[in-house]
């Protein structure tokens, strides 16, 4: 039986991915990679196939199982059959926990907030004293899982506020920290959000309201003495073997460089020519080839027989 085989299957549900969809498309198709697009309308047929073995694909990017829980099919057959995953589900999962996150950045010497770790309302409904003092007058509460800032409390100012926000999600572990104020950079504040792929490393000024992208130009990276935030970032893709993700890091007036928000493994890659907050197109475009030449690095060059690798 004649198996039908693709280089790269790309699942996702998002309507905002379309343009960077074209993007990834585009790369692979420059870069010689078959492109198998699943999304919520053919996801049935295409799992079919895939078991009765008459279409078979070898690297997988899922951008759609952390909205669509009919999408983890596709990432448990490609464990069972040891296909590629950017972003291996395994290693993405490990990063959700914000508590675990946080230990690991500090046993690994990075610096970030002030943090104290509280159990959850179900495993200890009553808490023991906690001494708030070291945070000052306001300090943030949030959920050791969850995105897009669900959960969390910003301007949280007493053991009130910590007690109501954990029973919100009253399984989840909660994080209390202290907020960081970034320095000024000719008016500019100090606060970056830098993407990793593959290997590269793109330092952007974010802002914390607005969320607006700028790159780092090479002459502000010397100017400021920015580095550091290739090295912390490098040093993150090594600790949580992720080949796509973001991070959050301030630089402050006492001059350090704080993660503030570890690990972002599904980022928003909407373009910002189509939408203020998005990711500049530029850098959009360069992650999608980066993602076409791994598949091609990974994946291209190895046959298979009967839907598994000759390894």
């Amino acid at each position: 039986m004649t198996i039908t085989s693709y280089d790269l299957c790309l699942a996702w549900n998002w309507e905002h991915d379309v343009d960077f969809v074209g993007l990834l498309q585009n790369a692979c198709l420059n870069q010689g990679v078959s492109l198998y697009q699943v999304t919520p309308e053919n996801l049935g047929v295409f799992v079919q196939d895939l078991h009765s073995e008459q279409i078979f694909f070898r690297a997988l990017l899922d951008r759609a199982s952390d909205l669509d829980v009919r999408f983890m099919s596709l990432i448990e057959w490609a464990c069972e059959h040891v296909i590629y995953n950017i972003n291996s589900y395994e290693h993405a999962c490990a990063t959700w926990d914000k508590a675990e996150m946080h230990l690991m950045l500090i046993e690994a010497g990075l610096l970030a907030p002030y943090t104290m770790i509280i159990p959850s309302y179900e495993s200890r409904p009553v808490l023991s004293a906690i001494n708030l003092q070291p945070f000052g007058d306001q300090f943030i509460v949030k959920p050791a899982h969850g995105s897009g800032g669900n959960g969390v409390i910003t301007e949280a100012t007493s053991l009130e506020h910590v007690l109501a926000a954990r029973q919100e999600y009253p399984a989840d572990k909660y994080l209390l920290q202290a907020h960081i104020t970034p320095r000024e950079l000719d008016s500019r504040l100090a606060w970056f959000r830098v993407i990793y792929c593959t290997g590269q490393v793109f330092p952007c000024w974010w802002h914390p309201q607005t969320h607006i992208y700028a790159p780092i130009t090479k002459a502000e990276e010397d100017l400021y003495s920015l580095y550091p935030l290739r090295d912390i970032t490098a040093s993150i893709a090594d600790m949580v073997r992720l080949d796509l993700f973001s991070t959050e890091i301030a630089f402050t007036p006492q001059g350090e460089f704080v993660v503030i928000d570890y690990v972002n493994d599904q980022i928003d890659l909407r373009l910002q020519s189509k939408a203020l907050d998005g990711v500049p197109d530029d850098i959009v475009q360069i992650i999608a080839g980066c993602l076409a030449e791994l598949v091609v690095t990974r994946c291209k060059s190895q046959p298979f027989h009967n839907g598994n690798f000759l390894l």
